[in-house]
């Protein structure tokens, strides 16, 4: 058998360093915003939906609800964490967008963690519904919303909204993992998008039949809408935002540890 000597001036590289779990998951986050920006449309309606529900419910149905104060005051949580609900439905979307295009074959031949392009997503849509809450804060102060909180009220709903926002969001990444096509996972969660509606998102619990009012009462929303509110208009508080703490630590982790679980198994098919 013949060697073929190597030239004494040849050099081998180094292998390359493998990314870090914080590198990766800042370049997935980088990449799902940059579809969010490039996605103009989408975009678009995630900021105006929640604007054109607002000012539907307080200038169509707010002069028939009574809420014992002006209705804008009243329903601003609950319009915030309905859109967040449109809006983190179309994580669901990506999700299986990416499951099914082969970009995820292409990420597990790489030195990196491919779980993490799911981490992107969920991140991605937490900043952009952020934006839209924004935006919904601003709209609202001009049309007649007067809260009364102080810095460290306002500091504290808007985290609570931001949890609120990462934990759904997480949901529907699980369920674009269940999706085999986008058009499917655009449906599965559909009826997580109606659970603002039985809660005291637009009208007290109070005014509901005796049956629904259990579940408006005991569903994860209500305590959170509950509690955003108390914070913005001052109102009392009791016991809600530690439900609505531990509804949202709850739903994160529950979506968090099952897409971890679902991740490899989705690939392997």
């Amino acid at each position: 058998m013949t060697t073929i000597p190597m030239s004494s001036g040849l050099t081998v590289p180094p292998p390359r360093a493998v990314p870090t779990a914080l590198t990766t998951n800042l370049a997935f986050i980088g990449r799902s915003v940059k579809h969010s920006l490039r996605e103009v449309d989408a975009l678009l309606m995630a900021i105006a939906l929640p604007v054109i529900l607002m000012l539907m419910f307080t200038f169509v149905f707010g002069g028939a609800i009574q809420t014992g104060g002006d209705y804008v005051n009243y329903v601003v949580p609950g319009i915030i964490l309905t859109c967040a609900g449109f809006g983190a439905s179309s994580t669901a979307v990506s999700v299986t967008t990416d499951m099914t295009e082969g970009i995820i074959n292409r990420f597990r031949t790489m030195p990196l963690r491919a779980s993490a392009v799911i981490t992107g997503h969920a991140i991605a849509s937490l900043l952009r519904n952020l934006v839209a809450t924004l935006v919904v804060f601003a709209v609202a102060l001009l049309i007649g919303f007067r809260p009364a909180a102080d810095p460290i009220g306002w500091l504290a709903a808007f985290g609570l909204i931001a949890f609120y926002i990462l934990a759904i969001t997480w949901i529907f990444a699980v369920l674009g993992l269940l999706a085999r096509t986008p058009g499917a996972a655009s449906g599965y969660g559909f009826g997580l998008l109606f659970l603002p509606y039985v809660s005291s998102a637009f009208v007290p619990v109070e005014t509901m039949p005796v049956w629904l009012r259990a579940f408006a009462e005991n569903q994860p929303l209500t305590p959170i809408i509950e509690t955003i509110r108390g914070l913005l208009m001052g109102t009392e508080l009791g016991a809600q935002p530690w439900w609505a703490l531990g509804w949202c630590l709850v739903i994160l982790l529950g979506g968090y540890l099952w897409g971890r679980w679902l991740f490899p198994r989705r690939v392997s098919h």
